[in-house]
């Protein structure tokens, strides 16, 4: 939501006085709104939300890192705006928030949503704008590539077709004009939409389209919010990461200069992180890069290192197919390092070096062009940085992805807190970690240890709601002798949908899971007639709402066990099918590595903190009822696992035994 450039508004919905202190001042506003303001409205006057402000103050005025941990139903949201919105006009820079995923950013500016409250009983006009992440628009190189020669290509054409006109028409583009975002082709599904959105490997500084590229033009657009940039995690972190590169390039940061950050859903920043803070090398990239020096008058020995530095990369790929090994439930694959791999990274190392001593003689002759080389020359820096980390034993992670026939190799220091701590947590603004659950056994050390966060306050608040009253919880029924683990977990999730008619949310602990659960849930009597919704099958806000809209059918998702809010009866059955525990792949068995003991320091705290996000699914106010499930007979063979999760259950909640 936008404010309306014809209104005249003061700077702060409150009088203040230059001459005092702001905060202190921004702070007294903030309890009149909750103890007065509010309930005027209708509003009820919660001891949670008072508790959090008076938080929040503390951390704006000495500009801390503060962990707030609050649970369902204390409008820990409705708190932090004021605090951003206000500190964001002081300074003069807007505050970021961060949102678990690009499908949670839209919620905050939903009509109803928090900031509409703001506008309505507040008469407080937001400037709030989302900063998508890149590949969630269309590249419009990608889209011409495959309009004809993909057995898409109807779906395709439909979105060629749906460009606005100045796209393929010259001209000068008078004003904003917002297209090719995801959400507005919400019929693709995520195979489809994957093969014409951005990548990280589109090379958008020398695209002859970027000044009509929607990302482009949706960039220059929310660089220009007066008081909230909406945007991902993962969005955050690629401009921590990319920051310095970029002011290298020319090119501006992602996000401008900002006054505070909030971290919504902040106990799943570090998966975020670890994402951003990677190299990734692909060979095709690699070459269409190095070939861009063939093509200006240049000396026959520059012309030879990258006719060799091709031909080292491509039996570089070749080794990794050779040495990579598939990790069950897992899309990275383990990377062996071995003798002949490193010498191949070695012998390419060489090679970029050689061609940044020919790029020197190059300069002088002027024979290239400048933008180009300064392109060229960033990028092989940033490939050898990544190469180079190879050299420090135990000083790397690193993994393999395959998609569409291709190997991508990513590449991790393993100073990944290092790097948080000196960029974001160190920079000297506010920062809010907000969530249901940042804690584990009372204590936040878990989140903050795993981003290198030093310094801190934190406070936690329980939910009001009366869950003894609103929520049920089962568990499966142990394996008897003889039996098989899951032969029963597709009957007992049917009797779950029959018993509650549809109206569930299922949450799969990885994409395998929920494939064969929709393969096999079709020659299950039991769940005839019942309307199954699936995460990848279109856009995942667009699938949010017909999940809502429809109230007797079911959703089943791998990465909406937080953040997802669909009150009401549309939502009063909540089934996780498996116990989440991370996976075991490359960047977690690092961690695990590391530890003294992983199951109780990695695997376990990991695994609570998703059971009880997902279990917070269900209610969502003080009307709602329903039940839990949680499918996965292996419980039983964990007794510190099962007392642990019946230790977070709500106070209250007992579970009981599903029965066959």
């Amino acid at each position: 939501m936008e404010a309306d450039p014809g209104l005249s508004t003061q700077r702060y919905p409150f009088a203040y006085d230059p001459a005092e202190p702001f905060v202190s001042r921004l702070g007294e506003w903030v309890a009149d709104v909750f103890y007065d303001i509010l309930p005027e409205s209708g509003f009820e006057v919660r001891d949670e939300q008072i508790f959090m402000a008076y938080q929040l103050e503390r951390a704006y005025g000495d500009k801390k890192t503060i962990m707030a941990e609050a649970g369902v139903g204390t409008g820990k949201t409705l708190v932090y705006l004021l605090y951003a919105v206000c500190y964001a006009r002081y300074t003069g820079k807007p505050a970021v928030i961060a949102c678990a995923d690009e499908s949670l950013i839209e919620q905050l500016v939903k009509p109803g949503g928090d900031i509409a409250k703001l506008a309505e009983h507040l008469d407080l006009q937001v400037d709030a704008r989302l900063g998508k992440s890149p590949d969630q628009y269309v590249c419009l190189n990608k889209l011409s590539a495959v309009r004809f020669a993909d057995e898409d290509a109807p779906v395709i054409e439909e979105v060629y077709e749906s460009l606005p006109d100045f796209v393929n028409t010259p001209g000068t583009l008078q004003a904003f004009h917002p297209y090719g975002d995801r959400k507005q082709y919400p019929h693709l599904n995520d195979r489809q939409w994957n093969k014409i959105n951005w990548d990280p490997f589109q090379d958008c500084f020398v695209c002859p389209k970027r000044q009509r590229c929607g990302l482009t033009l949706s960039r220059d657009h929310y660089r220009r919010s007066k008081d909230i940039i909406i945007c991902s995690h993962d969005y955050y972190m690629e401009h921590v990461w990319t920051y310095e590169a970029r002011k290298r390039e020319g090119q501006l940061p992602l996000l401008p200069d900002h006054s505070s950050v909030v971290f919504d859903e902040g106990h799943l920043l570090e998966e975020a992180a670890l994402n951003a803070l990677s190299y990734k090398l692909k060979h095709r990239i690699f070459e269409e890069l190095v070939t861009r020096l063939l093509e200006g008058e240049i000396r026959e020995t520059l012309a030879e290192r990258v006719d060799e530095a091709i031909e080292s990369s491509e039996r570089l790929f070749r080794l990794l197919d050779t040495y990579t090994v598939a990790i069950p439930g897992s899309e990275r694959k383990e990377v062996r390092v071995e003798a002949p791999l490193l010498q191949e990274i070695e012998r390419l190392n060489s090679v970029l070096d050689a061609i940044g001593e020919e790029l020197v003689f190059e300069s002088g002759l002027f024979s290239l062009d400048g933008y180009q080389m300064r392109v060229v020359e960033e990028h092989l820096d940033m490939i050898q940085t990544a190469l180079s980390l190879f050299r420090k034993e135990d000083g790397y992670i690193c993994w393999a992805e395959e998609s569409e026939e291709e190997t991508t190799l990513s590449i991790m220091p393993r100073t990944v807190k290092e790097i948080l701590n000196e960029r974001v947590f160190n920079t000297g603004i506010p920062i809010v970690f907000s969530s249901a659950t940042l804690s584990v056994d009372n204590s936040f050390r878990y989140v903050a240890d795993s981003l290198g966060i030093d310094d801190f306050v934190s406070f936690s608040v329980a939910s009001p709601y009366d869950y003894a009253d609103k929520m049920q919880m089962k568990i499966a029924e142990q394996v008897l002798p003889g039996h098989v683990e899951n032969e029963n977990r597709l009957r007992d999730a049917a009797a779950l949908l029959q018993e509650s008619g549809g109206r569930a949310l299922i949450l799969f602990r990885t994409m395998e899971e929920l494939r064969a659960f929709k393969q096999d849930i079709v020659h299950v009597p039991e769940a005839e007639g019942l309307r199954f919704m699936y995460e990848g099958d279109r856009e995942i806000s667009d699938l949010i709402a017909a999940f809502q809209q429809d109230e007797e059918s079911v959703l089943c998702s791998v990465n909406l066990w937080e953040g997802l809010d669909v009150p009401g009866p549309s939502l009063s059955n909540v089934m996780i099918w498996s116990l989440p525990y991370p996976p075991q792949d490359p960047v977690f068995n690092a961690k695990r590595n590391a530890s003294a003991s992983p199951y109780e320091e990695i695997d376990l705290p990991y695994m609570l903190l998703r059971v009880k996000q997902g279990l917070g699914r269900l209610i969502r106010t003080s009307s709602d009822s329903g039940s839990a499930a949680i499918l996965d007979e292996s419980i039983y063979t964990q007794k510190e696992a099962k007392d642990r999760i019946a230790a977070l259950l709500p106070e209250g909640v007992e579970w009981t035994t599903l029965a066959h």
